[in-house]
This record gives C-alpha cells, sequence and structure tokens, in this order.
C-alpha cells in the first residue's frame, strides 16, 4: 500500500484512544520507569485550560510545565485530540454519590444536575471540549451518563426517554454554561442601556418586551427578580415538572 501522501492526515486509531483512556494500553517491559503518566500530562493541560482556555493548551506548552520538549509527550500521548479527552476525563472525575438523597428519583438527579453544573461552572473549555458528537469517553463520563440513567430507572418510563431526559438536562446545563462563558460585562451594560434607549422609541411596536424590561427582567445581576428565579434552578425545576408529568401521563 502507498504511503501517505504529504498534506494527507492521518487515519486516527480510535482503539488506541479508548485503551489509553482506560488504562488499557501495552506497558513497556524494559527500560527505565517513565517520569510521566498520562494522568499528570492531563492535569497539567486541565491547569492550563482553566487558567488560559482550551486554545491555549499545546504540547509546548504542556511539556514545558515539566520542563521537557514536546517531543517527549508524544510517548505518554498521541497528539492533542487524545490529551483533550484525557483532560475531560481528568475534569469530571468521579460521578457524585447520591445515596444520601434518598430513593426519590427528582432530589438524586437534582444533585446530580448541580453537581454537573458546578463541573462546567469551574472548567468552561469542557463546552468546547465535549462538544455534542460522538467522541471516545473514559470511565469517568460514562459514570455520569450511568448514574443519571439509574437515577429515572424507577421511574417507570423507557430507556429511550430516560436516554432524553439526560439530554435535556445535560442541555440546560452546557446552555448556560455557555451564556456564563460568554458573558461580558462592558458588553452587557452598552447592550441594557441601548435597548433599553431603542425601547423608549419603540415601545408601542414590542410592547410585551417593553413592559418585560420595566420588570425587571433585564436588570443585572439579577436586581428585581425573585428569589426562586436563578436561571438554573428554575430551568431544571421545569425540566422535571415535565418528567414527572411524563411519569403520572396514563400509558407513558
Amino acid at each position: 500500500m502507498a504511503g501517505t501522501r504529504a498534506g494527507e492526515k492521518k487515519a486516527r486509531d480510535l482503539r488506541a484512544g479508548v485503551a489509553l483512556l482506560w488504562g488499557e494500553q501495552d506497558q513497556p517491559t524494559r527500560g527505565p520507569k517513565p517520569s510521566l503518566t498520562p494522568h499528570r500530562i492531563a492535569e497539567a493541560a486541565v491547569e492550563l485550560a482553566d487558567a488560559e482556555g482550551l486554545e491555549a493548551v499545546s504540547m509546548n506548552k504542556v511539556a514545558a510545565a515539566f520542563g521537557v520538549s514536546a517531543m517527549a509527550l508524544y510517548r505518554y500521548v498521541p497528539g492533542k485530540t487524545e490529551l483533550v479527552e484525557l483532560m475531560v476525563e481528568a475534569a469530571v472525575k468521579d460521578a457524585p454519590g447520591l445515596g444520601a438523597e434518598g430513593s426519590e428519583w427528582r432530589p438524586r438527579l437534582t444533585a446530580w444536575a448541580r453537581s454537573c453544573w458546578e463541573v462546567y461552572r469551574g472548567h468552561p473549555w469542557l463546552l468546547a471540549a465535549t462538544a455534542m458528537r460522538r467522541q471516545v469517553m473514559g470511565p469517568h463520563q460514562l459514570a455520569w451518563l450511568d448514574a443519571a440513567l439509574g437515577i429515572l430507572e424507577p421511574t417507570g418510563l423507557t430507556a429511550p426517554q430516560r436516554h432524553q431526559i439526560f439530554l435535556l438536562v445535560m442541555g440546560h446545563v452546557r446552555s448556560l454554561a455557555q451564556q456564563l462563558a460568554d458573558f461580558d460585562e462592558e458588553h452587557e451594560r452598552q447592550w441594557l442601556a441601548l435597548t433599553g434607549e431603542l425601547l423608549v422609541r419603540q415601545a408601542d411596536r414590542f410592547p410585551a418586551l417593553t413592559r418585560a424590561v420595566d420588570a425587571g427582567v433585564f436588570a443585572p445581576d439579577g436586581e428585581g427578580a425573585a428569589d426562586d428565579d436563578d436561571p438554573f434552578e428554575f430551568g431544571l425545576a421545569r425540566i422535571l415538572d415535565g418528567v414527572q408529568a411524563l411519569i403520572d401521563r396514563p400509558g407513558s
């Protein structure tokens, strides 16, 4: 078979990526003990991404944290794609223990969602690293999914329904995490001022929006909002209300 031509991208070995994430790769039986591990490399990359964003992560920068060359890292991690997968696994850590929440599905799923929200708030780069596509996942990520599906098993809903509920809750978490990541205080201040000026002139064209603004729905830092209007808690509660309605529906 002809070799790869210049400019062509070599196909990725997905099995090697799975083995790396799950610690199933072959270990050298001879030679000196490795000075690094994939886990240590991933932890250093997570620290870099937390401080500077995912786009700042490179093999060169991560290698510099250990005082070695980028080439030295390739002994442990094949490339940037695999490094990002290891970073996600390191960031999400273990799924939360929810035994103390009791046997009811709603408080347990609420606790699960809050824990997930805290992970995304702590690592904003996870949004880009876990884009909605099929990707290699490690034991920590699968444990989170397994925990959510397990919480919903006693509801009597079908497996596809339970999976769709998981996607709804994750979508809520990711949506608010994206809003948080995109927030710019100066831009927000200017937008509020400009929108207020426009609505003064255009109130007759947008009466419902004008009334909403007058009621304080866009007030900074939630000024004028009710205590139970925290976007995360409000949205999650409405999703779970819908799940309960589905459970209670005859023949669901």
